[in-house]
């Protein structure tokens, strides 16, 4: 079976073949830095590093396009009296760090807004000049999307132009209440640095137009996936969609959308005052809790925090890394992602249905921790490969770290189960004995099995 993903757009599963054969290139609408990360932007950015992490191990080629919107109405309003732009790198920073502690890949490319102002002009440009986009009635710099000029507006989210919510009134040189803005006036209470001369004069971009701009400059005309969170469906995405393909652009090939986050049952909303900090979720557990806790659901359903979300991840990684660790000190296995279970394979296929993908991880330890009492060398060996294969697609091998031997304690641990074999051989079992003894004042244990002796690190 090949890997199926949910179109949002489509609302169906679709088999997911790439535009160009063995490269997948993917646009991740990344954070508006206007404030510190919290748990809702944790879930959507891992949710797109875990697609990235299944396709590199399915062979493919993947080049991962996630932005950063640094200039935004949110943005100046929370810098103050700062440097805006000063303000924004420190935020990014912020998300930066959190990326980086919960183990997501870089992106290839991570523009920022600011940097790509050229290209969203001419992308305006492109829409005036196809009578879809227009400066505003008054004469500002203000330049609005027609909405009513585009037949097909609506169709990522299946609505009428009717029926959707556009701004109070047709305000700022609008003509209708659905139509966007691509660029804003400057505001003579905003800071200079915050503004660009245009062909309309002095603005800065909408959110919209730098998406649709930023895709097309590092992904051409149709690129195969877009993702974000499912409070970026609407308005953002339809608006994207509508102003690249008004633009005579394929844009996205496949919509990808992850649930939201809820807190004891109820919408994380900073209104409800329920928001979840990343200092908060470090009071409650360890970085690889909080990844496997958010693997742990499948990336369209919602996922409910609560005190003991943190607590229960980690005893089931747990479980995991202490196998790991148990059994492969003796001879460190490799990852090799040809030992993945079939079952793992055909569960992250499956839209990355992750629940079940971990199940087949557990049973896997479990299986493995029977051979491993068992004395069953081979089914071990496969258990720990097996093991180490998954967690790497999971991202969670940062979640365990082996227990760094130098070369030298290794000799002298081979050196002294030599002798101790040699002392079970001649069937001096007291001698044997003391030098498990000794082995343990070291600080290791070992574990007979039917034609060798395996062991690791107490507490490594």
């Amino acid at each position: 079976m090949g890997l199926e993903l949910f179109d949002s757009k489509e609302q169906k599963l679709r088999e997911f073949v790439p535009l160009n054969a063995g490269v997948v290139e993917i646009y991740v609408c990344g954070p508006t830095v206007q404030s510190a990360p919290h748990l809702g932007h944790l879930r959507s950015a891992l949710v797109y590093d875990l697609l990235r992490r299944w396709l590199k191990a399915l062979d493919y080629e993947v080049i991962m396009v996630r932005n950063v919107t640094d200039i935004d109405d949110k943005v100046l309003v929370n810098a103050g009296t700062r440097n805006w732009l000063e303000f924004a790198r420190e935020v990014e920073a912020s998300f930066n760090d959190a990326y980086n502690n919960l183990w997501i890949l870089e992106p290839t490319h991570s523009p920022h807004a600011t940097e790509h102002i050229d290209d969203m002009i001419a992308l305006t440009k492109k829409l005036i000049d196809r009578g879809h986009a227009y400066q505003a009635e008054v004469g500002s710099a203000n330049v609005f999307f027609h909405s009513a000029s585009w037949p097909s507006y609506g169709e990522l989210t299946n609505q009428k132009l009717e029926n959707m919510e556009g701004e109070p009134e047709a305000s700022f040189g609008r003509r209708s209440p659905n139509d966007f803005a691509l660029f804003k006036a400057h505001k003579p209470e905003e800071p200079a640095t915050a503004a660009w001369q245009t062909p309309w004069g002095l603005a800065r971009p909408g959110w919209h137009i730098e998406c649709s701009a930023m895709a097309k400059h590092f992904l051409g005309e149709a690129f195969d996936i877009h993702g974000g969170g499912l409070d970026l469906r609407f308005p953002h995405h339809e608006n994207e969609l509508a102003q690249s393909r008004a633009a005579g652009d394929h844009f996205a090939n496949f919509w990808l959308h992850n649930a939201l986050v809820t807190v004891n049952g109820s919408k994380m909303s900073k209104s409800q005052g329920n928001g979840v900090s990343v200092e908060e979720l470090l009071e409650k557990g360890s970085w690889g809790a909080i990844r496997y806790w958010l693997v742990s659901a499948q990336y369209r359903s919602n996922l409910d925090y609560s005190d003991k979300s943190l607590a229960d991840a980690s005893s089931a990684l747990e479980r995991i890394t202490g196998f790991i660790k148990r059994t492969s000190q003796t001879k460190p296995v490799e990852i090799d992602l040809v030992k993945l279970p079939q079952a793992f394979k055909d569960a992250m296929n499956q839209d990355l249905n992750t629940p079940l993908a971990l199940a087949v991880l557990h049973d896997t330890v479990r299986a493995g921790n029977a051979a491993f009492d068992s004395g069953d060398a081979p089914e071990l060996q496969k258990s720990v490969e097996a093991v180490k294969a998954m967690v790497h697609v999971l991202g969670l091998t940062n979640a365990y770290v082996e227990s760094d031997v130098s070369p030298e304690f290794r000799a002298q641990i081979e050196q002294l189960l030599s002798k101790r074999q040699q002392a079970k051989t001649a069937k001096d079992f007291n001698t044997a004995d003391k030098i498990r003894a000794e082995l343990e004042g070291l600080g290791v244990i070992i574990k007979d099995l039917p034609n060798e002796t395996i062991w690791s690190i107490i507490n490594g």
